[in-house]
């Protein structure tokens, strides 16, 4: 493959895991990787916030230097057009393809036999000496599995959540990110859903100076949950709605901060957004920092899921894309929005921009059978299109 070397960077091959890759004894590389035990999951790594910087200082600095490239794409070398010789080709080329991820952001793999099915993705990151680890929604909900035995998570596919844009989001839940992650495709969608990639390097040159400042200094927050089933109290006696309230929301509080492993906050909305204007509880996280430098880079890079999390940013796609299909009440209690970390509202002014900064950085990727997406998750957000007919991609995240 053209322009790929082999190297040993210092820094860089400090954090890389030693490959994994076993020869396989038949050309059959499912039937070798069935025989695997199971993937022994760890927890997903605590998120590495960094220390306190100049984010203006850092931001002009970055706006004077050339602009980094995005995403790398990996073709299956010539000399490589089956199972077995693709998973020795990885082992052999590793360390390079990493050191791609964390110069690009992203590893855009193309028609790679190996990995059109579970097992073979399985038998591709170790190859690449990934260490998979629990999904860090784990502490919150259970994403289900395509494959638990190779630790693939499904990605969103539900033809349900079909007409439901994925805004641009890093992936992380409370005080846990992975480090990496790949996503493949098993079956492309009939129409549409493609995944999403953004350079968070990229949205922290391009955001409006004052705009950054203000959300760096004040900090952000998400709401994360909301529970909208407390009718009931608004019907009792006007003396005992208040106290019964504070009670109520000490329970709750109690109840979801011991099923999660970060605090959460919970406070009545004051503006019902139910259309049975439903008395609701809203589950907030810890304030955070939108910005964060990369911990092996040392790069400064857009940490913030406001595009994903954002009530007025995922209402005004609605009206794009339609309103979302609710199956359950899971559907209808994970809602989010995002504030700063003191709790005031942030202007729809700052919303509408940070939305299209982000818009101007999106890079539409159509998978077919054969691709996959290796990305750093601290610089590079992920999202997904709007789709139609059945459509399987799925994810393994990594320490």
């Amino acid at each position: 493959v053209e322009g790929l070397i082999v190297t040993n960077n210092g820094r860089l091959s400090t954090r890389l895991h030693a490959a994994t890759l076993e020869k396989p004894s038949s050309d059959t590389i499912g039937r070798t990787s069935a025989n695997k035990e199971a993937v022994d999951l760890g927890p997903c790594p605590l998120t590495e916030w960094g220390q306190p910087f100049d984010v203006v200082a850092e931001q002009a600095k970055v706006r004077k230097s050339p602009k980094l490239p995005f995403t790398w794409e990996l073709k299956a070398p010539t000399e490589a057009q089956d199972s077995k010789s693709q998973l020795e080709w990885l082992g052999k080329n590793a360390d390079a393809i990493k050191e791609k991820m964390y110069t690009h952001g992203a590893v855009i793999f193309r028609g790679w036999e190996l990995i059109k099915n579970p097992e073979g993705f399985r038998a591709a990151y170790e190859a690449l000496g990934m260490l998979p680890c629990l999904d860090p929604l784990h502490a919150v909900s259970a994403r289900p599995m395509v494959d638990k035995k190779s630790a693939v998570y499904e990605a969103v596919n539900k033809e349900s959540r079909a007409n439901f844009f994925i805004g641009m989001h890093n992936e992380f839940v409370g005080t846990r990110s992975p480090r990496a992650a790949m996503f493949v495709c098993f079956k492309a969608a009939d129409e549409g859903g493609e995944f999403l990639l953004a350079d968070g390097r990229s949205i922290f040159r391009d955001v409006d100076t004052h705009v950054l400042k203000r959300l760096y200094e004040k900090k952000i927050r998400y709401s994360v949950m909301e529970l909208p089933f407390f009718s009931f109290i608004d019907t009792l006696p006007e003396f005992s709605r208040q106290p019964l309230s504070q009670i109520v929301r000490a329970i709750v509080e109690a109840a979801v901060n011991a099923k999660v492993d970060f605090d959460v906050a919970l406070r009545w909305l004051e503006d019902s957004k139910y259309d049975d204007d439903a008395k609701t509880l809203q589950a907030r996280a810890p304030a955070q920092p939108p910005v964060v430098k990369h911990p092996i880079t040392g790069q400064p890079t857009w940490f913030c899921n406001v595009h994903s999390h954002s009530s007025r940013l995922r209402k005004q796609r609605e009206l794009q894309y339609g309103t979302e299909i609710f199956e359950d009440g899971a559907s209808r209690i994970n809602k989010s929005d995002m504030y700063y970390g003191d709790d005031d509202v942030i202007s729809d002014q700052d919303f509408d921009h940070l939305d299209q900064i982000t818009n101007n950085n999106i890079k539409y990727v159509a998978m077919k059978p054969g691709d996959a997406v290796l990305l750093d998750n601290y610089q590079t957000m992920h999202g997904r299109n709007v789709f139609k007919g059945q459509r399987k991609h799925a994810v393994t995240w990594f320490a």
